[in-house]
C-alpha cells in the first residue's frame, strides 16, 4: 500500500534497512514498499559522479547510496518502489529480478493505454526513446532492496534538467500522465502495481 505522505530518503532508507533485517531473521515474509520521496538526487557509489553535472548547483540534496547506477531524482508526482525479496528462492539471478521489475511496470503502464517497453541495452521503462522509469537495485545475503521509480505525474520531470539521468547524454524523461493524454495520480498507479506485482512470500 502506498505511503500516505512524503518520506525523506533518509527515512525511506531505514524502512528498507528494517525489511531486509526481518526477512533475513526470519521474522518477516517479503515487502513491496511504495512511497513518494522528498526532492532528493541520489547516485551509487561509483568513481564517476558526473552525471551529476555541478553538485553543488543542484537545488535539492544529493545521497550516495548502495545500489547500482549514476544520478537520479526523486520527487513528489514519482511513484517509487523498493521490493525486499528472498533472492533464495526466486533463482538468485539480479538479472532476471531486474526483467521482473520491468515487467510489472510494463504491464501497468497497458493499464492506462500506455505501449511502454524496454530498449536493448538501457535498464529501464521506455515509451519509444523516452525514458519514464528508473531501476536501480542492491542486495544483502541475497535479499533485494532498492528498486524502481517511475515518473507518474509532470511535477516529477523537474528535478532532472539539473543532471544527466543514469548518465545517458539527451535523454528525454516522460511521465505516465503525458504518455496517456490524461492526468494519473500516483495512488492510482501504485494499485495497479500491486496488482501485477508477483505473490510475496
Amino acid at each position: 500500500m502506498l505511503e500516505n505522505r512524503l518520506i525523506s530518503y533518509a527515512e525511506g532508507l531505514q524502512m528498507q534497512e528494517d525489511a531486509v533485517a526481518a526477512v533475513q531473521a526470519g521474522q518477516s515474509g517479503e515487502r513491496l514498499i511504495l512511497l513518494e520521496h522528498q526532492p532528493v538526487y541520489t547516485i551509487g557509489r561509483l568513481r564517476d559522479q558526473s552525471s551529476l553535472r555541478d553538485p553543488a548547483r543542484l537545488p535539492h540534496p544529493v545521497v550516495e547510496t548502495n545500489r547500482g547506477g549514476q544520478a537520479t531524482y526523486h520527487g513528489p508526482g514519482q511513484l517509487v518502489g523498493y521490493p525486499i525479496l528472498d533472492l533464495r528462492n526466486r533463482g538468485q539471478d539480479l538479472h532476471a529480478h531486474l526483467r521482473m521489475l520491468e515487467d510489472v511496470l510494463i504491464e501497468s503502464c497497458r493499464h492506462f493505454g500506455v505501449n511502454a517497453g524496454r530498449r536493448e541495452g538501457l535498464t529501464g521503462v521506455w515509451v519509444e526513446d523516452r525514458k519514464m522509469a528508473s531501476i536501480g537495485v542492491g542486495v544483502k545475503k541475497w535479499i533485494s532492496m532498492h528498486g524502481f521509480a517511475i515518473n507518474i505525474t509532470a511535477e516529477s520531470l523537474s528535478g532532472f534538467f539539473a543532471i544527466t539521468p543514469c548518465g545517458i547524454d539527451g535523454v528525454t524523461m516522460t511521465c505516465l500522465s503525458h504518455e496517456a493524454g490524461r492526468a494519473v495520480s500516483v495512488a492510482e498507479f501504485a494499485a495497479v502495481v500491486e496488482a501485477s506485482f508477483p505473490a510475496l512470500t
